[in-house]
């Protein structure tokens, strides 16, 4: 647990809690989620730029939110600085407080606004959002509505769903990936070897942490979350330090992916995904494409109402709330929050 979050929760229970007393609490959950490399207790010296310092969630019922512009006003009074910590400027009025409604947050991360009851509602939450929602601590949830969203994503994905997603990476890692950077060495295309050894790197290294059942996160914290997984993280974690190095020759960032190829594809079968099978040679022509065949048995195991969905992976419905916020903001506020000053 962050500091940071200990000393937040500390913030709500004396000063928030208290000067909301004349509002609706049974409706609200309050705690310290979110976005923020705080949420996870990742947060550093280079994290204290912006967007950081004592803050406090509240999520409101859609229905109630024409009275934040009341509850923030019982709120103007708190101090910039509470027992010498800086109440953080977040994406709202209120320093140290964040105001939104419960189906914003949710529809703005996961993209639902209720726990996710079908195959298809899964599939269709970008993996790295569900962070968003199940991290952190929630202090208050009287109605119990949040915490059911993030309990029912804590438990994780529904077997089916799991299997899609190994399918999809499978495919994009060894189509896209492998046999893809195979061709560019051999063409001498730097270019495209740079982007397509990036993106494979980064599609093993999500295909282990469903193999580990654990949620892929935000990028910026993929390396210490990686290397937390309980049995990829040790069984690849050579292979992630040594490739993305740049003294790593090509041939050889080739071979690192074709021997994590072997990895995951071995880790599939133990838990029984895939088959047993005697081992492949590497074309000379098309890489090691070893998890496409990998795909074809997976996919073939998921329920047919969902074989043709593509599993949702980008942030869009956060990209979607945060250009809205831009469209609004004052650009003078904006270039602070971007710490940009005048030479």
């Amino acid at each position: 647990m962050s500091t940071i979050m200990t000393e937040s929760r500390a913030f709500w229970e004396e000063v928030v809690r208290p000067a909301l007393a004349g509002f609706p609490l049974d409706q609200m959950a309050a705690g310290f989620f979110g976005y923020g490399s705080d949420v996870l207790g990742l947060d550093d010296q280079y994290s204290i730029d912006h967007h950081w310092g004592l803050r406090v969630n509240i999520l409101l019922p859609q229905a109630l939110m024409d009275q934040v512009p009341a509850l923030e006003a019982a709120l103007e009074a708190l101090p910039t600085h509470w027992r010498g910590r800086e109440l953080g400027v977040m994406y709202s009025k209120t320093r140290g407080v964040t105001v939104a409604s419960l189906e914003h947050h949710l529809l703005s991360t996961i993209g639902l606004d209720h726990p996710p009851a079908t195959l298809a509602e899964w599939l269709s939450i970008p993996e790295e959002d569900v962070t968003h929602v199940v991290a952190g601590e929630v202090w208050h949830d009287p109605s119990g509505r949040f915490s059911a969203v993030r309990a029912a994503l804590e438990a994780y994905y529904p077997e089916p769903v799991r299997l899609r997603r190994l399918a999809h990476w499978s495919r994009y890692f060894s189509g896209m990936g492998v046999y893809a950077l195979k061709r560019a060495i051999l063409r001498e295309n730097w270019l495209y070897a740079s982007t397509t050894f990036a993106r494979s790197l980064r599609w093993g290294v999500q295909m282990a942490f469903l193999l580990d059942r654990q949620y892929y996160p935000y990028d910026k914290w993929l390396t210490v979350a990686f290397h937390r997984l309980p049995r990829m993280g040790p069984r690849l974690a050579a292979i992630v330090e040594e490739a993305p190095r740049l003294e790593t020759p090509w041939a050889r960032k080739l071979e690192l992916l074709h021997q994590m190829s072997d990895i995951l594809d071995q880790a599939m079968v133990e838990d029984g995904l895939i088959a047993p099978h005697p081992k492949y040679k590497v074309s000379d022509t098309s890489g090691y494409r070893l998890l496409e065949a990998a795909y074809a048995e997976l996919i073939q195991k998921c329920p047919a109402e969902i074989q043709g969905l593509i599993p949702q992976w980008e942030q869009v419905h956060w990209e979607s709330f945060h250009s809205g916020f831009v469209a609004q903001v004052d650009l003078a506020d904006w270039r602070h929050m971007l710490v940009l000053e005048e030479e």
